[in-house]
C-alpha cells in the first residue's frame, strides 16, 4: 500500500482517547518482536507499557504463536453455546489450579469491561436467586477504573476518571474512599453499614488502582475490605485485569493480602498479549447459587466469541511459560531495577512520587502540559511511554533485558528533567530517525 492510500484509509479508523480533530497522527507500526515496536519507516522503539501491560512475554513469543497456529489449523473458533472444546476445558482447570481456595467456576468472554460486567451480573443475579430484590448498587472506590462499557462506567470514579460525561446516564453506584488508615477504615465502616442492604457487592482493583493513576495501597486494605465483606455477607470482587498474572510481583494481587474474593476478573496478560480473552471467576457459593431446575435461575450471558479456541491456545501457551520459565523472579529483578532507575527523578521540580510495585514504575508529576509533546520526546529517545493524566509509568514485558529497561528509565529521566527545566512544547523536540 503506498503512503497515499495508507493515509486514506486511516482517515476511516476512530481512534480510542482520542480527540480526531487536533490529535497528531498515530505512529504506523510495522512488525512488533520481544520489546521491540518497528515502525513503517524503520525506526525501532523499545515498548515501555508491553501494549497496555498485555504483552507480558514479549511480542511474537514463539511458543505462543506455535499454539494459535496449530490451532487455527484445527479450529479456529466454535460456538460455545451447547459446544465445548479442550482448549477452553483445559484453561479453566488450569486457571482454578492457580487461585487460591475453591475460586474453581470459569466463565470466558472476550474483553475487561464484559468480564467485569459478568462479574457485577453474578453478584446481581447472586442475590435475585434467593428472592432478594432490593441488592440492586455496587460498592466501589475512588481513582478505580473497571471498563468503558456503561455498567462498569458506573463503577468507575466519577469525578477523576474519563466517563464524568456521562453523568446522569449511568446507574446510581456507590463510590467511597478507600480504607487505606484508621480514619478513613472507620468512615468506610460506617458508609457500608448505612447502605450494606442495598447492596449487591463490593468492587476493587487489589493494589493498584491502574487507569485510576496508578495509585498503589497496602494489602491489609484489602484484608479490611474482606472483612467487611463477611460481616455484610456481600460478595468481594477483585478486578485483577491490571494486577493478574504477576505484574504488581505475585501470580495473582489477592495472593500478596492472604486474602480470597468471591469472584475475580482477568484478561489483559491473559493470553500474553496475543489475542482478546477474559474470564470472571467465582467461588462455588456464588455457582452454586444459579444451579436450579428453574432455567430463569441460570446465568443469562453469552458473548459470540466467547472461550474462543484460538485465545485459549494462546493462554494455554502463556500459562505454560510462567510454568517453564522464572516469570516471579524476573518481576522482582525489574522492580528493583526500575526502582533505582527512577530514583533520578525524586530530585526533579514537578515529580510528586516516585513508586514502584512488582513491575509496575510510576513517575507522579504536579501536572503534564503538553501531552502530544512529552509523547515525541519519548519517540525521540527512541521508547515507547504513553504518558496520562499526571502520570508517566512503565510496565514492560517480564522479558525485557536489563539494556533495554534501562534505555526506558534513562529515557524517563532525561525526558522529565528536560521538562522540569523548561515547559516542554512539540517546537522544542526534535524527531529522530533511525534506520535499520
Amino acid at each position: 500500500m503506498d503512503q497515499f492510500a495508507a493515509t486514506a484509509t486511516a482517515d476511516h479508523l476512530w481512534r480510542p482517547y482520542t480527540q480526531m480533530l487536533t490529535a497528531p497522527p498515530p505512529l504506523r507500526a510495522r512488525a512488533t518482536q520481544g520489546c521491540t515496536i518497528t515502525l513503517e519507516d524503520g525506526r525501532r522503539l523499545t515498548d515501555g507499557i508491553a501494549s497496555w501491560w498485555t504483552a507480558c512475554h514479549g511480542y511474537n513469543h514463539p511458543h505462543i504463536r506455535d499454539a494459535v497456529s496449530d490451532q487455527l489449523a484445527r479450529m479456529p473458533h466454535v460456538m460455545f453455546g451447547g459446544l465445548t472444546h479442550e482448549p477452553a476445558e483445559r484453561l479453566a482447570g488450569r486457571l482454578a489450579a492457580l487461585l487460591p481456595s475453591d475460586l474453581d467456576h470459569v466463565f470466558l468472554a472476550e474483553s475487561g469491561s464484559v468480564a467485569v460486567e459478568v462479574a457485577m451480573k453474578m453478584a446481581a443475579q447472586y442475590w435475585l436467586n434467593q428472592g432478594v430484590r432490593t441488592r440492586r448498587r455496587f460498592m466501589a472506590f475512588q481513582g478505580g477504573y473497571h471498563g468503558d462499557t456503561f455498567a462498569t462506567m458506573a463503577v468507575c470514579d466519577p469525578e477523576e476518571g474519563m466517563h464524568a460525561l456521562y453523568k446522569g446516564l449511568l446507574a446510581d453506584q456507590l463510590i467511597a474512599p478507600l480504607p487505606s488508615d484508621p480514619s478513613s477504615a472507620a468512615a468506610f465502616d460506617d458508609l457500608l453499614a448505612r447502605h450494606a442492604r442495598t447492596l449487591a457487592g463490593i468492587l476493587v482493583e487489589p493494589l493498584v488502582q491502574g487507569a485510576g493513576g496508578m495509585l498503589f495501597h497496602d494489602p491489609s486494605m484489602l484484608r479490611h475490605l474482606r472483612r467487611a465483606a463477611d460481616a455484610h455477607g456481600l460478595p468481594l470482587i477483585f478486578d485483577e485485569i491490571f494486577t493478574g498474572f504477576g505484574r504488581t510481583g505475585t501470580m495473582f494481587a489477592c495472593e500478596a493480602a492472604g486474602v480470597v474474593p468471591d469472584i475475580v476478573t482477568l484478561s489483559k496478560a491473559l493470553t500474553g498479549g496475543t489475542m482478546a480473552l477474559s474470564a470472571a471467576i467465582a467461588r462455588t457459593h456464588i455457582f452454586e447459587a444459579f444451579l436450579s431446575d428453574d432455567p430463569a435461575r441460570a446465568l443469562m450471558h453469552g458473548p459470540t466469541y466467547m472461550a474462543n479456541p484460538l485465545a485459549c491456545a494462546a493462554a494455554n501457551a502463556s500459562l505454560d511459560l510462567f510454568e517453564a520459565e522464572p516469570r516471579l523472579a524476573q518481576i522482582a529483578s525489574i522492580g528493583a531495577q526500575m526502582a533505582r532507575g527512577l530514583q533520578p527523578c525524586r530530585g526533579l521540580r514537578g515529580v510528586r512520587d516516585v513508586r514502584v510495585m512488582g513491575a509496575v514504575g510510576v513517575v507522579e508529576l504536579d501536572r503534564i502540559h503538553d501531552l502530544n509533546a512529552l509523547n515525541a520526546a519519548f519517540v525521540a529517545r527512541g521508547v515507547w511511554v504513553r504518558p496520562f493524566r499526571n502520570i508517566v509509568y512503565l510496565t514492560p514485558a517480564f522479558t525485557i533485558t536489563e539494556g533495554e529497561l534501562a534505555q526506558l528509565t534513562e529515557a524517563v529521566v532525561d525526558v522529565l528533567a528536560r521538562a522540569s527545566g523548561e515547559q516542554l512544547t512539540s517546537e522544542l523536540i526534535p524527531v529522530r530517525r533511525v534506520k535499520l
